[in-house]
C-alpha cells in the first residue's frame, strides 16, 4: 500500500499524558508503519468557498515521556491531501464541534476517510444514542422539565442525573428521594427547565466497575476495562480517580456488542467505546474513546494496530 498520510484533529498534544493517552498510542502505531503524520487542532481547520483546508504541522511522536512529540513547519493544505483523518477532539460536544464536523464532511466528500464519520458524530450523541437500543439499556429519561425528573426519581428512588454534552464524569450527580438538595440539583442541571438533561436509574453494579468495551468496525476487543470507583465516589471514570482493571468480556457483554456493533459499523463509527454497568449499556462513546493503553498493558494487546488494520482495509 502507498505511504499513507494521516491527519489528526486533537486537543493540544503538549497537554496530554503520553503514557495513558489513547490518541498517542494510535499515532505511535501509524508512525511505526511508515505513515506520515500531520497535526492540527480544531481552530486550524477552515473553509474557503467549498474547500476544507487546515494549517497542518508535520508530526513525529516518541515513546519517551519527557519529549513525546516534535512538530515541523506549518503549511496550509486542503484536507483532501490527506488519506485519513482521526477526529480525536475531546468533548464538550458544543456548536464549534458540530461546525468542525461539517468541515470534515467536506473533506470526506473530496475523498478523505474520516474516523469517525462526521455525520455519525453528529447523529450519535454519546448519551442520547443509547435510546436506539432500549433493550440494552436501563430505564432512562431525557427532559428539560424538573417535574418529569422528580417523577422519574419517585418511580426509581435512586437515579443518576447527567448532562448530554460533557465527558470524564463531569457534572454527574447521584440523587436519592431523600436528598435535601434534589430541587437545586435539578434546577442547575436543567438550567431552570431550559436544557435537556438525562436521568438514568442508578445501577449498584457500578461498585464492580463501569466497563469500557472497545469496538473496532463493530467488533469488540475481547477484554473490557472495568473502571472501579474510588471509595466514597459514585463516578468510576479514570479522570475522577477510578481504577482500571481489565477483565474478559462476559456473555452478556458480547450479546450487547452483537446488538449494537453492526449498526455502528454501518454508520461509519469505526472506533467506539461502550460503557456498560452490570447488564446495561449506559453510554456509546464515539468522539474520542479512551482506555486502550490500560488494556494493551494488562493483556499484551495492540489495539491501535487493530484500528490501523481496519483503516488500511478501508483505504485499499
Amino acid at each position: 500500500m502507498k505511504n499513507i498520510k494521516l491527519g489528526v484533529v486533537m486537543d493540544s498534544i503538549s497537554a496530554i499524558n503520553p503514557k495513558k493517552d489513547s490518541t498517542m498510542a494510535m499515532l505511535l502505531e501509524a508512525q511505526q508503519r511508515g505513515w506520515q503524520l500531520h497535526y492540527m487542532e480544531q481552530h486550524d481547520l477552515f473553509l474557503d468557498h467549498a474547500t476544507a483546508l487546515a494549517t497542518l504541522r508535520p508530526l513525529r511522536v516518541n515513546s519517551t515521556l519527557d519529549n513525546w512529540f516534535e512538530l515541523g513547519e506549518a503549511t496550509t493544505q486542503p484536507l483532501s491531501n490527506l488519506d485519513v483523518i482521526l477526529m480525536r477532539k475531546d468533548p464538550p460536544f458544543d456548536i464549534d464541534y458540530i461546525y468542525t464536523t461539517y468541515l470534515l464532511e467536506q473533506a470526506e466528500a473530496a475523498g478523505t476517510l474520516v474516523v469517525n464519520k462526521p455525520q455519525s458524530l453528529r447523529d450519535a450523541n454519546e448519551k442520547l444514542y443509547t435510546a436506539w437500543f432500549p433493550h440494552c439499556c436501563a430505564p432512562s429519561m431525557v427532559t428539560s422539565q424538573p417535574t418529569r425528573i422528580k417523577a422519574f426519581l419517585a418511580e426509581h428512588g435512586d437515579i443518576i442525573i447527567k448532562p448530554l454534552s460533557a465527558m470524564g464524569g463531569a457534572s454527574i450527580f447521584r440523587v436519592t428521594a431523600d436528598n435535601p438538595n434534589v430541587n437545586v440539583i435539578i434546577e442547575v442541571m436543567t438550567h431552570n427547565g431550559k436544557t435537556l438533561t438525562m436521568a438514568q436509574r442508578y445501577l449498584p453494579e457500578i461498585l464492580k466497575g463501569d466497563k469500557r468495551i472497545i469496538l473496532i468496525d463493530g467488533e469488540p476487543i475481547p477484554y473490557a476495562l472495568a473502571r472501579i470507583p474510588a471509595e466514597g465516589e459514585t463516578r468510576a471514570n479514570l479522570a475522577t480517580g477510578g481504577t482500571g482493571v481489565g477483565q474478559p468480556l462476559s456473555e452478556r457483554d458480547r450479546w450487547l456488542c452483537q446488538q449494537i456493533g453492526p449498526t455502528l459499523k454501518a454508520k461509519g463509527l469505526t472506533f467506539v467505546g461502550l460503557d456498560v454497568i452490570g447488564d446495561y449499556v449506559t453510554e456509546i462513546n464515539v468522539t474520542s474513546p479512551t482506555g486502550i493503553r490500560e488494556l494493551d498493558q494488562q493483556f499484551k494487546l495492540n489495539i491501535s494496530a487493530t484500528l490501523m488494520d481496519a483503516i488500511e482495509a478501508r483505504l485499499a
